[in-house]
């Protein structure tokens, strides 16, 4: 496994990130258990969850299920760079959503207890507040990094002006601020390219993407389509109409590598200089064998300019755009 630090922070984690969103509702409580365990033991040290997580089986299911894994011991808790998030509503009462202070500290300590442990190593803001101050937001966050509940701090689904922003108030306070922002980043998805990711780098924020492969849409869906062994929803399936042209042209290219689409569409992410660790969501073990199997991979600049002549890339803001 290959490791890397987490931004400018001194915190080291793998080039790949379990995603858990799929823990409960799609993979039941024993395989979810499995594949942490297999993903400690390929060298993953780094899970990613949320505390609405759980779909069908209600918000919190998912950190529930992780809670009970590290309860376990053996020193799953310890080998895990955990990372949460809080943001979105946990009841239908007033501040139980958003990132006020009583929220965010009864969404942190809710989370504490799920997780059944006593400090994640990353809290995200799973998205921006337009509603309070970040005078309150860093504040909040200071009280919990010192009270050993948060150690580092990261954003998710954030613009380029809300990471400027946000980092702007840490520093006027003396606090370290954002050290990760989580952004949707795959090769039909590269509008993060104008502005977040050149943000990200300059204020040493590392970019985690999630969805490397669109909703499965890189990872071979026409040769599934064509085999008929996964029916696509509505609103993938009208992309993959839409962007046929490429996706076949990427297919294509994949078979003359002798790569698995989804191995190089996520090898191509890691090639990416903004790119911490793709948050890659495994609902089986063979899910994950296919992701670790991408890290294996090393394109070459004439295999990355072909990729980029099938999904045209976005200059940094504002070259794209003006001249």
């Amino acid at each position: 496994m290959d490791y890397t630090h987490l931004g400018r922070s001194g915190l080291v984690v793998s080039r790949l990130c379990l995603g858990t969103m799929n823990f409960g509702p799609l993979t039941d409580e024993a395989d979810a258990h499995a594949l942490m365990d297999k993903a400690h033991d390929h060298g993953i040290n780094f899970f990613d969850t949320a505390n609405r997580y759980g779909r069908d089986l209600g918000v919190g299911a998912t950190e529930s299920l992780i809670g009970r894994y590290f309860a376990k011991g053996g020193g799953r808790r310890e080998r895990t760079v955990l990372a949460t998030k809080g943001y979105g509503a946990m009841g239908d009462w007033p501040n139980e959503d958003r990132l006020s202070a009583l929220n965010l500290r009864r969404a942190l300590d809710a989370s504490l207890a799920r997780l059944q442990t006593d400090y994640v190593d990353l809290y995200q803001f799973h998205h921006v507040d337009p509603t309070t101050p970040w005078e309150e937001i860093w504040q909040a966050m200071e009280v919990a990094v010192a009270q050993g509940k948060v150690l580092y701090v990261g954003s998710s689904n954030f613009a380029a002006w809300n990471l400027v922003e946000a980092q702007a108030a840490a520093t006027s306070r003396h606090f370290m601020g954002l050290v990760s922002e989580q952004s949707i980043y795959n090769l039909l998805t590269r509008e993060v390219e104008l502005e977040v990711l050149p943000a990200a780098r300059r204020l040493g924020i590392g970019v985690l993407p999630w969805s490397p492969l669109h909703g499965g849409l890189l990872g071979g869906a026409l040769r599934r389509q064509g085999g008929g062994r996964r029916r696509l929803e509505e609103r993938a399936a009208a992309t993959l109409e839409r962007r046929r042209p490429q996706l076949e042209a990427f297919e294509s290219l994949a078979g003359e590598l002798g790569h698995e689409p989804g191995d190089l569409a996520l090898a191509w992410l890691l090639h990416q200089p903004a790119v911490t660790a793709p948050i890659v969501g495994p609902r089986t073990a063979d899910h994950l064998d296919r992701a670790l199997h991408a890290l294996e991979l090393r394109l070459d600049d004439a295999v990355l300019a072909r990729l980029d002549g099938i999904f045209p890339p976005y200059r940094p803001a504002p070259e794209h755009y003006a001249w």
